[in-house]
């Protein structure tokens, strides 16, 4: 294939989320350092956090601080260039990724529009919720899909009890609730992760908030059960543990509105809420609809051959949320973290047999089940293989272990071995010091 004058191959890799971050690391560790691979990573944010453990951040459970990776540092240190700012164009005759101009807070412009040059081009840039058009939803809801996101409902959680505890009328119908529309896993998530550290933020002195009384958490799922995706079994566990902990479970309700201070239900029922978080559907980006000619389905996925190519452009790949991979008879490969790891372990070895004009292998995708952290009161999920001959539903202590496990393999993929073990090890002992919520 042809490359760059410099004869050393530019790849160029958009979006750091768990696919993206760990290829660039792993190309840029073997063949950038080594000045095989020119590997670029274009990313329109300065740090990166696993994006299943958003829920944890917006709920105020974890120091993010520890957790959230660099880019500028990760590029430093692994052999690759990062380059900041979002994709809003492609040229696929020049081979030239277009990105914005990116500003700062204060609206100050900190570089500019550019082109990035390709010879081997992977988008990775996610997914987001899908609203579907609901009324309000853009003016009203929160969505978690990014760390902005997160800490903002985070804070607007911390103020709306401040807010109850110093004022003198009384607690208003929506005050203090808190509707989740989506229960999958980032709905399940938030609800269970909210119920104990709401209590936890009013235990802090907020004498004048009776957190049994007065908080109340929402879940609205317009499919018949929570946790739709996963097995029956799965879901029943799920909700009976919701139950205990007092959340609101409302299955086979569809929201015609989003208010200000309020959900409205098609069936006329209306759910007061102060805080209203939008957790449902998927979809790519909109800009990724039809790009440069490229073929996209009904969501903004990039269709996509079985080794991860562009079904109309060879030198293009797509993983992760944004790539739509035929998964046998059973649909599409499902949006999860662990496809986005697979796949970027797939491209890492096959992009340097792409250069060599070697045959690409086939991607295979491997369901290793699906696991739902109810925080520290419980964990669920389901196995999937031939070693158990089908489904294995299972929960409690090994749930949690192989949950964390998840993550670990995507710290372990961007750090090695020496330093997840020394910073596991650093966190456990941190952990018995520090407050299990942060106020900030």
């Amino acid at each position: 294939m042809a490359v760059a004058q410099s004869g050393v191959p530019r790849v160029v890799i958009v979006g750091g989320g768990a696919g993206g971050l760990e290829l660039a690391t792993r190309l840029g560790d073997k063949y950038g350092r080594k000045g095989k691979l020119d590997v670029t990573l274009v990313e329109r944010n300065r740090t990166h956090v696993w994006k299943p453990k958003l829920h944890e951040i917006a709920a105020g459970s974890m120091d993010i601080s520890a957790h959230e990776v660099d880019y500028l540092a990760q590029a430093y240190w692994h052999g690759f260039h990062y380059r900041i700012g979002d994709m809003i164009g492609l040229d696929r005759d020049r081979r030239e990724v277009l990105v914005a101009p990116y500003l700062d807070a204060e609206g100050r412009e900190v570089t500019p529009r550019r082109t990035i040059p390709y010879d081997v081009l992977v988008i990775a840039i996610g997914s987001q919720n899908n609203d579907f058009g609901t009324p309000g939803v853009v003016d009203h809801a929160i969505k978690l899909e990014s760390q902005r996101d997160a800490r903002r409902f985070h804070e607007r959680m911390v103020n709306a009890c401040i807010r109850a505890h110093s004022q003198s009328t009384p607690i208003a119908p929506h005050q203090l609730k808190v509707a989740i529309i989506g229960a999958g896993a980032t709905g399940v998530e938030l609800a269970a992760e909210l119920h104990r550290t709401t209590r936890e933020v009013v235990a802090y002195g907020l004498d004048q908030v009776d957190a049994e009384k007065d908080i109340r958490i929402t879940l609205i799922e317009a499919a018949g059960r929570v946790l739709p995706a996963l097995p029956e079994r799965v879901s029943r566990e799920t909700e009976k543990l919701l139950a205990r902990l007092g959340v609101e479970v409302l299955v086979g309700a569809k929201v015609a509105e989003v208010g200000a201070d309020k959900v409205s239900l098609s069936d006329g029922r209306i759910i007061p809420a102060e805080l209203i978080v939008w957790a449902a559907g998927v979809k790519a980006p909109d800009f990724l609809k039809d790009i440069a000619g490229l073929e996209t389905n009904r969501i903004n996925q990039l269709v996509v051959r079985q080794t991860l190519q562009t079904t109309r452009d060879e030198r293009i790949f797509a993983i992760g949320d944004c790539s739509a991979c035929a998964w046998g008879t059973r649909g599409n490969v499902p949006p999860r973290a662990q496809a986005a790891h697979q796949q970027a372990s797939h491209l890492y070895k096959q992009i340097p047999r792409f250069i060599r004009g070697e045959r690409l292998a086939d991607y295979r995708y491997h369901d290793f089940g699906s696991l739902v952290s109810l925080g520290e009161f419980s964990t669920v999920g389901s196995m999937m293989g031939a070693l158990v001959g089908g489904n294995l539903v299972f929960e409690g202590l090994f749930a949690r272990m192989m949950y964390l496990s998840l993550y670990k393999m995507h710290e372990y993929a961007l750090h090695g071995l020496a330093k997840v073990t020394l910073d596991t090890l650093a966190r456990l002992i941190t952990r018995r010091t520090e407050p299990h919520v942060k106020l900030h």
